[in-house]
């Protein structure tokens, strides 16, 4: 019985994340009201405020819900078997294109993003710290099997992540994401020129080309 109702209670919840989520695509976080949600979600008042204390805290449930998404991209990613060299150029575009639609997809979020960063990094905190754990797999990988020339895996990873975090902004406000998309095999040797081992075996960009 527990169960039921907790399974009932997490649909209820998601509910109100999504309802919540299209009122800030169509009127933007500022203009949108606790009162407008619970309205919009047929559930009252009262259940909104069951799930969440304040507006503050059901955009930050948007935002978790948008980074859980991302996040079940990149297992995918990282799940795959090919080579670990293709493997971390899929992962970059797969990153910063998911990135970009998921902020694109929500409207005034995208507006939000760069306006209030800090709450954005506030929430994305757990995130950032799978990320770097997923990437640091990819290293283990590659390192294992002759792909990459690493040292310190962990910290590459560390230093992987920010490199992204770095062009997350420009690649989701277009200023990046156009030039990368037509110059792949070019980004691709930025990233990854330091760590390549030097053997003849099929560069990683020509998977993405």
């Amino acid at each position: 019985m527990a169960s039921i109702v907790s399974i009932t209670g997490q649909r209820t919840r998601d509910m109100l994340v999504e309802v919540a989520r299209m009122l800030f695509v169509q009127w933007g976080k500022d203009k949108t009201t606790m009162n407008d949600i619970a309205n919009a979600s047929s559930k009252g008042r009262r259940t909104l405020y069951s799930y969440f204390q304040s507006k503050d805290e059901i955009y930050s449930a948007v935002i978790e819900q948008e980074l859980h998404l991302l996040d079940e991209k990149l297992q995918q990613v990282v799940a795959q078997n090919i080579p670990a060299d293709q493997k971390l150029a899929e992962y970059i575009f797969t990153r910063l294109d998911a990135v970009k639609e998921s902020i694109t997809r929500n409207g005034s979020l995208k507006a939000d993003f760069f306006r209030d960063i800090q709450e954005v990094e506030r929430v994305r905190r757990r995130f950032d710290v799978k990320d770097i754990q997923m990437l640091q797999q990819i290293f283990e990988e590659g390192k294992q099997n002759g792909y990459f020339n690493l040292h310190d895996t962990e910290l590459s990873a560390q230093l992987f992540h920010y490199a992204l975090r770095g062009i997350e902004a420009p690649y989701v406000s277009n200023k990046l994401s156009d030039r990368m998309k037509y110059n792949k095999r070019f980004i691709i040797n930025a990233f990854m020129r330091g760590i390549l081992v030097k053997k003849d075996h099929k560069h990683p960009s020509m998977a993405l080309a």
